[in-house]
């Protein structure tokens, strides 16, 4: 399962909007010259009063400045959108950039705050996940959708041209209503915040449900995100990690210590070195400490400390 495993590197719209165009672009040329494979970006809209970044316009900019490498969106808030209106977005950017994008949604829920400003009740989170995740897979192929469901309700909803090929979507969560949803409606799962035991228990879960419900032929693709930060002095790195994870999660150090690691490429390969016998295929880092041409060169060197091979 090594060989399978890909790193990335999420880029936050506000760092990168600090350097002139031109230094942008070389900036995510060298992600792919120094042997990341992929980019990343989240999304959110009005998260703890406010913050936030639409994903789907971060990750059109990040395809748009460099011609190689894909995004992965993560966690995307599918359930704070009409599925019509997200499958336009993918056809769109993916006439543009086909198989180049990965799109990881998840019910949210960290701050119901977000959810009462976009007029959705939090009540009703899970069954739009559900029925949105239904009605972007069969409308990515171009058909026109007749759908009756608690939330959406459509006759003969089309969206062309079909995306093709379709984008995966993975499912976030942690819970057992991730994994159904995960086993029969996603392309895979997208962790964070858990230990190797987990994760690999949860993809063997998958693997059980999807068998069960006869879903069968799933080219699956899981990934895990790992906030962490680079530098030498593993105490002022984890000093940093906590102020940049308190600013967005408004939570303690403690609630997110043990899973996120701070110090040089090699403490944060002997991190992740578990995780690469779990069943991902993708593990993405967050780290918003160093400046971006240090953090990229970081980020690859955790990749030839952990053996993986130098992409083709």
């Amino acid at each position: 399962m090594t060989e399978a495993v890909n790193i990335g590197l999420s880029v936050f719209s506000d760092d990168l909007a600090r350097y002139p165009a031109p230094e942008r672009r070389r900036l995510l040329g060298l992600a792919a010259e120094v042997g990341l494979q992929h980019l990343h970006c989240g999304d959110h809209v009005s998260f703890h009063g406010g913050y936030g970044w639409d994903g789907l316009t971060n990750a059109t900019m990040l395809l748009n400045l460099q011609d190689t490498l894909p995004v992965h969106v993560g966690i995307y808030q599918l359930p704070l959108r009409h599925p019509t209106t997200v499958t336009r977005q993918l056809s769109t950017l993916c006439e543009m950039h086909p198989g180049r994008l990965v799109l990881g949604v998840g019910v949210g829920g960290d701050d119901r705050k977000e959810m009462e400003v976009c007029g959705v009740d939090p009540r009703t989170r899970g069954k739009r996940m559900d029925e949105s995740l239904q009605i972007i897979r069969r409308q990515m192929t171009g058909e026109a959708v007749t759908f009756v469901g608690e939330i959406f309700n459509l006759v003969d909803a089309a969206v062309h041209p079909a995306t093709d090929p379709p984008v995966p979507l993975l499912v976030g969560g942690r819970g057992d209503a991730a994994l159904r949803r995960t086993a029969s409606l996603g392309d895979g799962w997208l962790a964070i915040w858990a230990s190797p035991r987990r994760v690999r228990s949860f993809i063997e879960q998958v693997d059980e449900e999807a068998a069960r419900i006869g879903r069968t032929g799933i080219a699956w693709r899981h990934g895990i995100i790992v906030w962490c930060e680079f530098g030498p002095d593993p105490d002022r790195a984890a000093r940093r990690l906590a102020e940049n994870m308190q600013n967005v999660y408004k939570l303690p150090r403690e609630a997110f210590e043990k899973w996120s690691p701070a110090g040089t490429p090699e403490a944060v390969a002997e991190f992740c070195a578990p995780y690469l016998d779990t069943g991902i295929t993708d593990l993405t880092f967050i780290t918003q400490g160093e400046d971006l041409a240090a953090s990229i060169q970081s980020a690859a060197e955790v990749r030839k400390l952990l053996g993986l091979p130098a992409p083709v």
